[in-house]
């Protein structure tokens, strides 16, 4: 480790219990996670280099980091492993006007980009629940999405393109800063979600857009339950109406957050399904999405231009997880079924809780049926019970069946592993096999996750 330090241009390494108690795990804390040999502290992508010459030729695993608001273990630190932090890379190294884009080190927090973009009349899409605090970094090893996805998309789809540290220390770029290119493969589209398990991002050209024009409007409609709600983005969609942020929230997450701060609430058990529009034509829209839900059987819909009215709407989807951890424990999971599904799916987490017994709140990207149910159980409980285990695979594999996917922006980590092969096969399995190898022969980047 002696050595270590004195390669490292301006980066730091950390031994103190306390360091290395708080970058051992993520947000998913349930998960056991081993006792790292250390804490780098990058400053650099030299630092960077250096740390992975010299993790290739030790054999020491590293996890790379950023701000641990992971929700699938992707930043478990096991014994022995070098913990690599990332959060103090937080240069923005360029902010284009003309080329709508930005340069940036993968430490900036979300929603510092976001800021920066705003004061030059632009922004950037990617809007994580997390996004106060969560870094770049980290939303590109897990291809974050979050609540504008449905019309902005994931965080892929704003990637230009990266510069990345490789297993034994090269540096590669990949991808462009044009509005096309095609060259080679499709490098950036395999380093973003990798999860740390190919290689390290050390920087990142990311695509802005310009700011929507006008007053934002939003809408509020209640349902009598989460699966009469979730007929309405398909009706959205069939009208040609794109909302820039589509959730729905189920009456148990509803009976959350009313029992925390009071709603005013159109009765007890009912599901809200909130839409918010950009654009020159956002009121019209929200009206008519406001006059759609009502033909669905809403029992109120509000829609609403002002501006403090619509934070405060948008705030119920926002506080809705601190809403259930002070109910239990939480075990949030994550993953997508096709739209034409989302109202099958809401229903079988019904049918899947009573069978096991365990209460599930269940939050939605409805625009894109990516649904966030939240496992709860007791405080007391040293680790997760064996019931809520069996309810997350019951939820796993009826998503599968219903033609879905196992994550739609969380990743896979740890927490997941056991279901992938289900859905990728053996043979996709194998595929990706081969590239871990391919890219980290040794094995040590962020090993145990994902494969």
């Amino acid at each position: 480790m002696a050595e270590l330090a004195d390669r490292l241009a301006d980066g730091e390494v950390s031994t103190e219990h306390a360091v290395l108690a708080a970058h051992r795990t993520d947000e998913a804390y349930l998960v056991p996670s081993g006792w790292p040999l250390c804490a780098v502290y990058a400053h650099s992508t030299a630092d960077v280099v250096e740390t992975m010459r010299w993790a290739t030729e030790h054999r020491i695993p590293v996890v790379p980091r950023g701000a641990g608001t992971g929700l699938a273990g992707g930043a478990l630190a096991e014994d022995g492993a070098v913990v690599l932090s990332l959060e103090r890379m937080t240069a923005v190294r360029e902010l284009s006007v003309d080329d709508r884009l930005a340069v940036v080190e993968p430490g900036v927090i979300t929603a510092d980009l976001a800021r920066a973009a705003d004061g030059h009349g632009l922004m950037y899409p990617v809007d994580p629940g997390s996004a106060a605090r969560s870094t770049l970094g980290g939303n590109l090893a897990t291809n974050a999405g979050g609540f504008r996805c449905f019309k902005y998309g994931v965080t892929r789809e704003s990637v230009l393109g990266l510069e990345v540290v490789l297993a034994d220390g090269r540096v590669i770029t990949t991808g462009h800063r044009t509005t096309k290119g095609v060259s080679g493969y499709d490098l950036t589209s395999l380093f973003v979600g990798s999860e740390g398990t190919l290689g390290v991002i050390t920087g990142a050209t990311l695509r802005l857009r310009s700011k929507a024009v006008g007053p934002r409007a939003t809408v509020a409609a209640y349902f009598p339950d989460a699966a009469a709600a979730a007929r309405a983005p398909l009706a959205l969609a069939r009208d040609g109406l794109t909302p820039s942020f589509l959730e729905l929230i189920d009456e148990v997450t509803l009976r959350a957050l009313h029992a925390w701060q009071p709603l005013d609430l159109p009765g007890d058990g009912v599901a809200l399904l909130l839409a918010e529009f950009d654009g020159v034509d956002a009121d019209r829209a929200a009206a008519e999405t406001g006059r759609l839900c009502g033909k669905l059987n809403a029992v109120a819909t509000q829609v609403t231009t002002d501006e403090a009215e619509s934070e405060r709407l948008l705030d119920i989807r926002r506080h809705a997880l601190g809403a259930l951890e002070r109910m239990g424990r939480t075990m949030v999971e994550d993953f997508v079924v096709p739209r034409s599904r989302l109202g099958d799916m809401l229903v079988e987490i019904r049918r899947i809780a009573a069978r096991h017994d365990v209460l599930i709140a269940t939050v939605a990207h409805a625009g894109d049926a990516n649904l966030h149910p939240t496992l709860l159980f007791d405080r007391t409980e040293p680790e997760i019970p064996a019931r809520v285990w069996s309810a997350a695979d019951d939820m796993f594999r009826t998503a599968l069946r219903l033609g879905g996917t196992l994550t739609g922006e969380h990743g896979i980590g740890t927490l997941k592993r056991r279901w992938l092969r289900d859905e990728l096969g053996d043979d996709g399995t194998g595929v990706h096999q081969t590239i871990k190898s391919a890219l980290d022969p040794l094995g040590i980047m962020n090993p145990g996750k994902v494969l």
